[in-house]
């Protein structure tokens, strides 16, 4: 007795089974125009079903089909080896919202996936086609998803795109990361993605969005320290768009909205800051509230992640992260008043305790770890 090797039927088989099955379903639909202007995402994968079924006789595919549906990826299996995904749209084009690029509800063993969609507007037509070759970009809800095109162009796949092929992209432990690299890659200045966090798996993006005014005190405190850690320019830049990227950056990654940001900076004129030598200066209240949140600024710069801290400053992190970071700032200062910056800024890392009041030193080291605590997972 001779035992094929492949216990599945090959591909070209099922290709040959999906061709059988676009043909009957246009065939039907012809005669039952006001029958499939009707039906719903759901009614429409029992069709698909009852097609395949009826097109599997008499090949390796009869008796395997099984309709599985609900929350399980994708909607048909056959032979626990082929996978069929149905859409649809009402309207009279071939483009649609897929399913999740985490496929983390795909059902086990099933390695090959064509996507059936229905065309239920206009000329009712059907189309199926491998899974990976109509997904033509991402598209997001709560979740990144993929973008259905049926008449994408050989080789305009978004995985020709990313230069990833669609298995290697599945298979990885978190597919979001290679997807978040492609369209930071493509963000142009004053640009974010709102969608992605540095944890994305566990917080693609927050789950509501709030107004400044609204957050508890001690969280608009350790924004604006993280401001002045992560953000250099908030400083020294240049006032007409210092605070943009700060900005963006609160709405993507902590659904925080501030229409006024600039007074929480610079509100208040000028204050003293005492310097090396005790005597006091005048100086923008910017500077005076970057004295009074040193502590908290140190912290999240010595205890940010090398990799996130790299990306937001756009330089390699190197081993003296706060004298790096006091020559970013200074960057972004005149060159006539760098000098006498260097000192001030200088006198405001080094100084061993900021307040008069030993207490609030420990109560802004306390808020810092409480907030870092509660906000892990943006880390």
């Amino acid at each position: 007795m001779i035992f094929s090797k492949n216990k599945y039927p090959p591909l070209h088989e099922f290709t040959t089974l999906m061709n059988r099955v676009d043909n009957f379903l246009n065939h039907d639909a012809k005669n039952r125009v006001a029958y499939y202007k009707k039906r719903s995402g759901i009614d429409l994968e029992k069709d698909v079903y009852e097609a395949i079924c009826y097109c599997a006789q008499n090949t390796p595919f009869e008796d395997t089909i099984s309709l599985v549906s609900g929350k399980q990826f994708p909607d048909i299996v056959a032979s626990q080896y082929y996978g069929i995904e149905v859409k649809s749209t009402q309207g009279d084009k071939w483009t649609s919202i897929g399913s999740s690029i985490l496929e983390s509800t795909r059902i086990p063993n099933i390695e090959r996936i064509f996507l059936t969609f229905g065309k239920l507007g206009g000329n009712i037509k059907f189309l199926s086609k491998p899974y990976e070759e109509c997904l033509c970009d991402i598209a997001v809800t709560h979740y990144p998803r993929y973008k259905i095109d049926m008449l994408l162009e050989k080789g305009e796949s978004i995985f020709e795109k990313m230069n990833i092929t669609y298995d290697n992209l599945r298979e990885l432990d978190n597919p979001i990361t290679p997807v978040a690299k492609y369209y930071k890659s493509l963000l142009r200045e004053g640009e974010s993605l709102w969608w992605t966090s540095n944890n994305v798996l566990d917080d693609i993006a927050p789950p509501k969005v709030r107004h400044w005014k609204v957050i508890e005190k001690y969280e608009r405190d350790m924004l604006i320290a993280q401001a002045y850690a992560f953000f250099p320019e908030t400083i020294l830049g240049n006032p007409r768009n210092k605070y943009d990227k700060f900005a963006l950056w609160l709405v993507t990654q902590h659904g925080v909205i501030n229409t006024s940001l600039r007074d929480e900076f610079s509100a208040g004129g000028q204050q003293e800051i005492t310097d090396t030598s005790g005597e006091s200066h005048l100086y923008s209240a910017v500077l005076k509230r970057l004295e009074n949140s040193i502590l908290a600024i140190k912290k999240f710069i010595l205890e940010t992640p090398e990799n996130i801290l790299t990306e937001l400053w756009g330089n390699y992190i190197k081993d003296d992260r706060i004298t790096q970071w006091e020559n970013l700032v200074l960057s972004y200062c005149k060159p006539s008043n760098r000098n006498e910056m260097k000192l001030i800024l200088t006198k405001i890392v080094n100084e061993k305790t900021i307040f008069d009041d030993k207490d609030n030193v420990k109560k802004l080291e306390e808020m810092a770890k409480k907030y870092i605590t509660k906000h892990k997972s943006d880390y």
